[in-house]
């Protein structure tokens, strides 16, 4: 069964695009599943991180294709083994006056990404979904998408504060249009882990919503930060062992995966 995850925030800037890209990589790469990124970001990051972790010069299609064609299956870009990417550029802007123009209900406006989804869907284990920081069409669509949500957050007031906005928002569109869609966790990255308003806004967080609140945290690392610009790679020596600097990022990520299915399949035994 197939559990896709939209990655949100309405404030930009909080690490979700390195969250979206780092959890497919390892998910694919260290977990062994069949794994899907769409990119939802006209900004297009998440998609030229990938295609430079696949040295992929040149994408052919895109969700803007899909999307005219009705169709995702041709825009599907292997990446390596076990991953794909549906990617997406500036193009995707017309997104909002196509759904518009293109459908008068507002089920159906909501539903394009989920009803073009749906015949891909089995072909992976897991999905993650990238969207922009912004109440919108995009947002919308990814929620009506997804089967579970993880909201990212900087330890900073602004940041968390936009935790509570989108969980408001995802609560309003629950009600709204009758979707299944559950908070899957809360991810918080510290910039600076000894800072004391970092600590206090972590503090805040898990006071105010308690186990939501994963227990792994994402800390600032170099590593991380060269992957947006060469690929993500996990380099394995000649004897087996990974590249201890890599190992050292991937493993965050790597301990995320581990929480995000343990909550996923225990929500699915409770729906049985």
């Amino acid at each position: 069964m197939t559990s896709t995850y939209v990655v949100g925030n309405f404030k930009g800037g909080v690490g979700k695009t390195k969250i979206v890209t780092m959890l497919a990589f390892d998910n694919a790469f260290i977990k062994n599943k069949k794994t899907l990124v769409l990119d939802m970001d006209p900004q297009g990051n998440a998609s030229q991180t990938l295609a430079r972790t696949g040295n992929i010069e040149h994408i052919e299609k895109t969700i803007t294709d899909g999307i005219q064609e009705m169709s995702l299956k041709n825009c599907i870009t292997p990446i390596m083994e076990n991953l794909d990417l549906i990617a997406c550029d500036t193009s995707f802007r017309s997104f909002t006056k196509f759904v518009i123009k293109s459908y008068e209900s507002e089920k159906d406006q909501v539903s394009v990404i989920k009803n073009l989804l749906e015949p891909i869907k089995e072909e992976y284990d897991t999905i993650f979904i990238d969207v922009p920081p912004t109440i919108s069409e995009y947002s919308d669509n990814a929620m009506v998408a997804a089967d579970y949500s993880i909201i990212a957050f900087q330890t900073q007031e602004e940041s968390f504060e936009g935790v509570r906005k989108y969980i408001g928002y995802q609560n309003f569109m629950v009600e709204r249009y009758n979707i299944d869609l559950q908070v899957i966790g809360i991810i918080a990255c510290m910039l600076k882990p000894d800072s004391n308003i970092d600590t206090k806004i972590m503090n805040e967080a898990k006071e105010e919503y308690s186990n939501a609140v994963l227990d792994t945290v994402v800390t600032y690392q170099e590593r991380l930060k060269g992957y947006s610009t060469d690929g993500i790679h996990l380099f394995v020596h000649k004897n087996g062992n990974y590249d201890q600097w890599d190992f050292k990022a991937h493993s965050i990520f790597i301990n995320l995966l581990n929480e995000i299915e343990a909550r996923t399949e225990f929500l699915l035994e409770g729906t049985d």
